[in-house]
């Protein structure tokens, strides 16, 4: 079965979806086959690639019946990676959207049904700690916390940091954080550092790899496109995404395998 890494911020803005996006392009690269599924009721992935927010059947309709959801998978031009987009999603109805995705079992049993197809699933949800997000957390087997290097976010991350643990001790006991992904980062600028500084020092789980502030995402998003695809030389921030992959593949082997610091008994003579 598929890893599901659900990747989830409490402060809007902190280019989540953007994180989502190229890490699958990524990981789909690497030959892994990768599922990105859209359970942002704005249809975030879908309008970072140029989509009309009401272009692509997805999850409201698979949920309504009203298609099946091998019709509303997408697969993309890069082989091994898949959409499941949002859908056709009025926002009058998200209310109402957000209720039956909060349903015990309705979100597992999406996933279930073609888990085994792929690698990694990559649950991007909507900001905050609503019904959504907390229904990704029921299922997901890792966090991913893209964390905007400023300091409001710096503010609200022990908010989330407590929600997952609250859903690890008691609603889903598989889940675990992964990591906590600066985003936005510039160290060049003493607000930027010092709130490094201060992520640093008193979170656990804080990456190595860090996602600056760049014109070439802002580029790569007006042309509906990963920043990998844009023309040209690759550029360095598309390199970053390999980084991430290699540093969550390790630490989801070490978590695998019970952690580093275990070991078998070994003899030296």
């Amino acid at each position: 079965m598929a890893t599901r890494i659900v990747l989830a911020s409490q402060k809007g803005g902190v280019g989540k979806t953007t994180v989502a996006l190229n890490l699958a392009v990524a990981w789909a690269e690497r030959g892994k086959r990768v599922l990105l599924v859209d359970l942002d009721p704005q249809g975030a992935v879908g309008l970072s690639l140029g989509r009309d927010e009401m272009a692509l059947s997805g999850i409201a309709e698979a949920l309504m019946n009203k298609e099946g959801l091998d019709d509303v998978l997408v697969q993309t031009k890069l082989p091994n990676l898949w959409l499941l987009p949002r859908g056709r999603l009025d926002p009058c109805d998200v209310t109402e959207y957000e209720k039956v995705m909060h349903v015990d079992g309705v979100l597992n049993e999406l996933l279930s049904d073609i888990g085994s197809r792929f690698d990694y699933i990559l649950l991007d949800t909507p900001s905050g700690l609503g019904m959504i997000t907390r229904a990704a957390f029921h299922v997901g087997d890792y966090v991913l916390v893209p964390f905007q290097a400023e300091t409001l976010a710096l503010r609200s991350m022990s908010q989330l940091l407590r929600v997952v643990e609250h859903v690890r001790e008691g609603e889903n006991t598989s889940l675990s954080l992964i990591g906590i992904l600066p985003t936005m980062v510039e160290l060049s600028k003493a607000p930027s550092l010092d709130v490094m500084g201060t992520v640093w020092s008193g979170f656990g789980g804080v990456l190595d790899t860090m996602i600056p502030r760049a014109a070439a995402f802002a580029e790569a998003s007006q042309l509906g496109i990963p920043v990998g695809f844009v023309a040209g030389k690759r550029p360095p921030e598309a390199r970053r995404f390999d980084m991430l992959v290699t540093e969550l593949e390790n630490r989801i082997g070490e978590a695998s395998t019970g952690g580093e610091d275990e070991q078998p008994q070994r003899e030296l003579l």
